[in-house]
């Protein structure tokens, strides 16, 4: 069996590509904040697969100990590592002159510096072994930035930079690296909201993509998936 790490995996468009990777027999670790929730997720996940390894671990990963911790123990439960979808991040709406003191830095190490680490972390075995996948959860502002998220609009297209230049490092090596792009999906983010479900990207509309992505062929790398609201941007 192949093995997926998904950080931040309880919630939203994370909790959809676990499920999703889940029914296609892949093993999962999976990492949150909360043990309850992944526990809950955990019985979820082997209700639609009795049949995989689950590997939990309580996370919080804007903390490099925490993140580097879980993912070497991840790798010791399940063996090589395979997939790696960068899915952790925060949302924390406001303008760049309004951001709290701590906001910056907390965006960076949630937003950035998890990929950044499992990235080194994991990615010289990849090439050692000519094999494997990383996702790296952006955003449509990652692109084209919120006026009213200006610091993770700017920690988001770091990422999708970073997810670049993850990319030309690992294409002579036969591991594939995507960047993903949602806009506005319907995730806790949005919770209360009383905006149509229809003016939204639902999550598992983002999974669907990202397992499409894993199942091409060895020889095809999906570049980037951008995927937005029909209606347009909230």
């Amino acid at each position: 069996m192949e093995n997926a790490l998904i950080t931040g995996a309880t919630q939203g468009i994370g909790r959809a590509i676990a499920v999703a990777f889940a029914k296609q027999g892949l093993n999962l670790a999976i990492c949150s904040r909360k043990v309850k929730d992944l526990e809950e997720l955990k019985q979820e996940l082997l209700l639609v697969n009795p049949n995989i390894q689950i590997y939990t671990q309580k996370t919080d990963c804007s903390k490099k100990i925490e993140l580097l911790d879980f993912a070497s123990r991840a790798q010791q439960q399940l063996g090589f590592i395979k997939v790696v979808v960068n899915n952790v991040g925060m949302f924390l709406p406001s303008s760049v002159l309004d951001d709290g003191d701590d906001a910056f830095m907390q965006q960076i190490n949630t937003n950035l510096m998890p990929a950044y680490e499992l990235y080194r972390f994991f990615g010289k075995e990849m090439i050692g072994r000519r094999l494997g996948h990383i996702f790296n959860i952006c955003s449509a502002a990652s692109l084209q930035p919120a006026i009213n998220a200006g610091t993770y609009s700017v920690t988001k297209a770091a990422l999708y930079s970073l997810n670049i230049v993850m990319r030309l490092e690992m294409q002579a090596h036969s591991v594939k690296v995507t960047a993903v792009l949602p806009g506005s999906t319907l995730t806790g983010s949005w919770a209360g909201t009383e905006v149509h479900p229809e003016r939204f990207v639902m999550p598992e509309d983002v999974a669907a993509a990202v397992l499409n992505a894993y199942q091409m062929s060895k020889g095809a790398n999906v570049d980037e998936i951008v995927i937005k609201p029909v209606l347009g941007q909230l």
